[in-house]
């Protein structure tokens, strides 16, 4: 351990020795030059943001654009069925690292655990790799670990690209055990309506027979037919929900067909617990 501190003493006394002899410390010089920097780069993204802003039109079509592109595009749906929802490529990697650990007991691998002992490492590394030697030769440690995080990140971010699925494949491959223990497999408008429900987003907030996410205080609704509201108060609560549950955050379906609501609020009704069913 001395010999390591007397070590980092010499490079210091050393690297102090040549900054007088030939260049410049690092603080005050380079670290001024790298904030002026940093600086006309904020005040670029501002400047553009200030054109994109005033040279647009508000609305969502083409012709409002302005010298950057539209404000905004039209609104989204919350009840589309045909739009499957991908991350930017820098996140690709990440995308599919949560296809790896998809399970909910261990889903907190790829979100939690390894990118933050990635970070970890790589914040300690400056730490950790003291050594003056830089010929990639002489430190096999180091260029094996980093020829491996390349080829990683390479390959999980070519998988997260070239990935194939469908919106809401995983719980709509649930709809027929679901029909079977709720009782409605006989009932075509029943099962119709838990497809659009597998398939819209309601399980990002809502639970059914153990599936979904619970979030934003909403219910799980394996159950919500025992209820006894009726289909017209499932329709309007689909298409208001602030109107029906004063304060309610869920965002109105408004661009269902009559036949979908219907079959929605069948399968509602019709889901009065395990076994509920006729």
């Amino acid at each position: 351990m001395n010999r390591r501190l007397e070590q980092r003493r010499a490079d210091h006394a050393q690297y102090k020795k040549d900054v007088k002899e030939r260049g410049k410390p690092f603080f005050p010089f380079a670290m001024f030059h790298d904030t002026v920097m940093s600086l006309l780069v904020v005040c670029l993204i501002v400047a553009l943001a200030v054109v994109w802003k005033y040279t647009a039109d508000e609305g969502p079509t083409d012709a409002d654009s302005g010298w950057l592109g539209k404000l905004y595009d039209e609104k989204a749906d919350p009840g589309t069925t045909n739009f499957v929802p991908r991350p930017d490529w820098y996140f690709y990697f990440l995308f599919y690292l949560l296809r790896i650990f998809k399970w909910p007991e261990s889903v907190v691998l790829g979100t939690v655990i390894v990118p933050t002992i990635l970070i970890v490492l790589l914040i300690a590394l400056p730490f950790l790799d003291v050594s003056r030697e830089r010929r990639p030769m002489r430190r096999p440690v180091a260029m094996i670990a980093a020829v491996l995080t390349i080829i990683s990140m390479g390959t999980l971010t070519y998988k997260g690209a070239t990935a194939k699925e469908s919106l809401g494949a995983e719980n709509l491959a649930l709809v027929p055990s679901w029909a079977e223990k709720e009782g409605f497999a006989d009932n075509p408008q029943a099962v119709e309506g838990a497809k659009i429900f597998a398939q819209v987003g309601c399980m990002q907030c809502h639970t059914y027979l153990g599936a979904g996410s619970p979030n934003l205080g909403a219910p799980d609704l394996s159950a919500e037919g025992a209820k006894g509201r009726g289909e017209e108060f499932q329709i309007n609560h689909l298409k208001c929900p602030s109107c029906v549950n004063p304060g309610s955050p869920m965002p109105p379906f408004t661009n269902f067909t009559d036949e979908q609501y219907h079959q929605l609020a069948t399968f509602l009704e019709e889901s009065k617990g395990p076994q509920g069913g006729g």
